[in-house]
């Protein structure tokens, strides 16, 4: 029986996405790569993330697209409102997300990766 291939979700072009790529690639690990800024994403992906990490964790308030913002948009968020930021704007996404299948990884740390897949 073969295991189902992980679902790695992010933006082609970002470097973190690339490090996460290549580590899984370097691992031997089968994955689909879903690129949520031109294939977008839905809000039941959203809402299953923020569920499991908190909208905090999911949201990337580091990343420029959320810094632009104007403050008033920023002011009082909360989980309703930071998804639909996210589904306007994909790049507000911490990235990558990788789908376990029965849980999920937000951001790249190699060592997390490796604990969380069982491999050196």
């Amino acid at each position: 029986m073969t295991a189902q291939p992980l679902r790695l979700y992010g933006i082609k072009a970002c470097d973190t996405m690339k490090k996460a790529r290549l580590w899984l690639e370097e691992h031997g690990l089968a994955f689909d790569f879903h690129d949520y800024k031109s294939a977008g994403i839905d809000r039941a992906h959203l809402q299953a993330w923020c569920d499991e990490h908190g909208w905090e964790k999911v949201l990337n308030r580091a990343g420029t697209t959320f810094r632009k913002l104007d403050d008033e948009r920023k002011r009082e968020l909360d989980q309703d409102k930071a998804i639909e930021l996210m589904l306007a704007q994909p790049s507000m996404i911490k990235r990558p997300v990788l789908d376990l299948g029965d849980r999920t990884l937000i951001g790249f740390k190699p060592d997390l990766y490796a604990n969380e897949l069982k491999t050196a």
